[in-house]
């Protein structure tokens, strides 16, 4: 069983998020939401989730899952907003421990928590369709792959071959496993749909998302046939030297690896978000 899959491209942070279902009227999961946060004014909106909405109660769909391939470090989660209006379990790899710790000392965690830790390659369904979570390491410890019948929602393990692989700097990151974990994916069946979290488009080339494991194999830049881990270790090391952190990772962090819930409001009812000097 295939499933049919939606995705909404994110302008502002280039993420992609994905509601992936039977037929309409069928169970569904949302994968990767966003919630849109203005770093400026410190102001959240809902103008990404909020199609999300529109599209599940256009297809007369029920939320089953709100899945999410890893803590992200370029954008809110908007898992808890759609939630609250959907319904659905919250769901991430269950080494979101590990990252946890990473910061815990500048980003404790509080009382929020996500609904279901998946086991490495725990199977669940969606509905009628069988899913498992590919726990794929690398980018950070907890880092999971959606493989849903022909399609793999690969997080930030693979970008689309003309972009490559994902950092390794984080805390917990290791090159070594991502490249370890990215032919796993590329293991699969050639046919098999690959759907990543971000695209970053080279001048000239619209956003996309949607490749093949044949199509990765042939032409990634980073992780092709032909490369080994060792030549993809010392080139993921040398250009995470040059990245700079991602604009929006101190808000994102400590947002994320609490479910998605903000923190609560403190005596004059206004929640803060914590900007910690000289950490990192």
């Amino acid at each position: 069983m295939q499933p049919q899959i939606q995705a909404f491209f994110d302008d502002t942070t280039s993420t992609i998020t994905y509601v992936v279902y039977e037929a309409p009227g069928s169970a569904c999961a949302i994968i990767d939401p966003v919630l849109d946060y203005d770093p400026k004014s410190g102001r959240t909106t809902t103008t990404a989730a909020d199609r999300v909405i529109g599209f599940v109660r256009a297809q007369s769909l029920s939320v089953q899952w709100l899945l999410e391939t890893h803590a992200h470090a370029d954008h809110l989660s908007g898992a808890p907003y759609l939630a609250a209006a959907l319904g659905g379990q919250t769901g991430i790899g269950a080494a979101i421990s590990a990252v946890q710790r990473a910061f815990s000392g500048v980003f404790p965690t509080h009382d929020a928590h996500f609904d279901h830790l998946f086991a490495p390659d725990e199977d669940f369904m969606i509905g009628r369709l069988p899913a498992r979570a590919m726990h794929v390491p690398g980018h950070t410890p907890a880092d999971i792959a959606f493989h849903i019948g022909d399609a793999v929602f690969v997080g930030d393990t693979l970008f689309m071959p003309d972009v490559g692989s994902a950092r390794c700097d984080f805390p917990g990151g290791d090159a070594g496993a991502l490249y370890r974990s990215a032919r796993r994916i590329l293991a699969l069946p050639e046919a098999t749909r690959l759907f990543m979290c971000h695209d970053y488009p080279p001048p000239g080339r619209a956003p996309a998302w949607e490749t093949t494991v044949g199509a990765q194999r042939a032409a990634n830049i980073h992780l092709r046939d032909g490369v080994g881990e060792d030549d993809f270790v010392a080139m993921r090391t040398a250009r995470d030297h040059t990245l700079e952190m991602p604009a929006l990772i101190l808000p994102a962090i400590q947002v994320n690896i609490n479910a998605g819930q903000l923190p609560a409001p403190e005596e004059n009812g206004v929640r803060y978000l914590r900007i910690p000097v000289n950490a990192f």
